[in-house]
């Protein structure tokens, strides 16, 4: 009896203490469980693909009855409700949804299967559809999303910065200093770089930019692309009895290479390449580890640029170099938004009120130089008038209802009344 009691319950995947397990044993399992997990992946990309494959030929046949019998938006609107009575377990047989189909195989007129879109969820390629106008900008997007593993908001970001045009556009050597991966390497760049987050404008001083950039960094780095990591501000670097120091310095993970980061907020200069250029060079002999990392990119991110110098600037180089230019936030706008002491005042106002606020004071409404706020005729006039929508009308006050009185409350004494 007593051994029963003392029996230890036993848990499946336990039984045997792992000092008697085999040796390998828990790496099987790693494998097995990798091989599990990736089963389950390409099981739903297989769904995916046969799923958009369906809407491609749904769309397709659509379009071919529409040549040929010219049918209307309601012809469309019955399809979509026969589908789902059919099948009413399914999703996506929307009269919208149908339209994609439509807009779908008109853009991919051959198999959309063997085109890189066919590997993205459908939210995805419905939002290309949207906000792309060209076949160029759809593939495009489709490849950097399938290659990045964007989200459907990363997407929406990157077409709205519109990183087809900014992408590989900067000035570069790569083609002299870089032979056999300069395309690759150029795909990291961007020509401009958008700091508008910063929220600076005009002229800011090079450390103002440089402590915007460094408070904001999540923003910088996304801005910067995929595969770029922060190593410091700022950074020191002695050469013989001088120390000198880097504005930025980043390491790309993909490329594994170190990338230096020079900021100018005026002009891009001649004199500005040397002064890169000597930093990428002891970078690359006392920071970089010759055996496993590649050689050191420099990249020049000035206010603006002058081409035919950044040419012959750049040729005079061995090193790798590029040059790029930012946009920050237009003056305008920069005017249209709060200042500082604005939303200092309003929370001190919430915070300070003696009792409960329904409705929080409203921001100052700032309007470019030179605005004027319109209103329409009799628009103060009827804000001012707080008569009762009855006098208003009539021209007589409104009578007030009579004072309610209570009923009396009976007596639990009271003897009822006999019929």
């Amino acid at each position: 009896m007593e051994n029963e009691l003392t029996t230890k319950a036993t848990v499946p995947g336990q039984q045997r203490p792992s000092a008697e397990l085999p040796a390998g044993f828990l790496d099987m399992v790693d494998d097995l469980k990798s091989i599990v997990r990736g089963a389950h992946v390409r099981a739903q990309l297989k769904v995916n693909t046969e799923m958009l494959r369906m809407y491609w030929q749904i769309g397709r046949t659509i379009l071919e009855r529409q040549r040929g019998e010219k049918w209307g938006t309601k012809v469309i609107e019955r399809i979509a409700t026969e589908l789902r009575t059919e099948f009413p377990q399914q999703r996506g047989f929307s009269t919208r949804n149908l339209q994609y189909m439509q807009q779908m195989a008109r853009t991919w007129p051959d198999s959309i299967v063997q085109q890189a879109v066919a590997q993205l969820p459908w939210g995805h390629i419905v939002l290309l559809m949207g906000k792309c106008p060209t076949r160029f900008e759809l593939d495009f997007y489709a490849q950097h999303a399938v290659h990045h593993g964007w989200s459907r908001a990363d997407l929406e970001s990157v077409i709205h910065r519109q990183l087809h045009l900014s992408e590989g556009a900067a000035a570069n050597n790569f083609d002299v200093s870089l032979p056999g991966k300069s395309d690759a390497v150029r795909q990291i760049l961007k020509d401009p770089y958008r700091l508008d987050f910063t929220e600076l404008t005009a002229r800011p001083a090079e450390r103002d930019l440089e402590d915007a950039l460094v408070d904001n960094l999540v923003r910088f780095l996304t801005e910067l692309g995929v595969g770029f990591a922060f190593v410091g501000r700022q950074y020191p670097i002695v050469v013989g009895d001088s120390e000198y120091r880097i504005d930025l310095l980043f390491y790309h993970c993909k490329l594994h290479c170190y990338v230096v980061l020079e900021l100018k907020t005026r002009k891009a200069r001649a004199e500005h390449f040397g002064q890169l250029g000597f930093y990428v060079s002891v970078v690359d002999d006392l920071v970089r580890d010759k055996e496993r990392d590649e050689p050191t990119l420099g990249i020049l991110i000035a206010e603006s640029r002058d081409r035919a110098m950044v040419e012959y600037a750049l040729r005079g180089y061995n090193t790798p170099l590029a040059v790029s230019t930012y946009a920050g936030l237009p003056e305008g706008v920069r005017q249209l938004l709060p200042s500082a002491e604005d939303l200092s005042r309003i929370a001190d106002d919430v915070l300070n009120a003696p009792g409960p606020v329904r409705h929080p004071p409203r921001l100052p409404v700032r309007h470019p130089a030179g605005h004027r706020a319109r209103h329409p005729a009799g628009h103060r006039a009827r804000h001012r008038c707080r008569r009762p929508f009855q006098e208003h009308m009539t021209g007589r006050p409104r009578t007030p209802p009579p004072p309610h009185t209570p009923a009396p409350t009976p007596s639990p004494y009271a003897r009822p009344h006999d019929d």
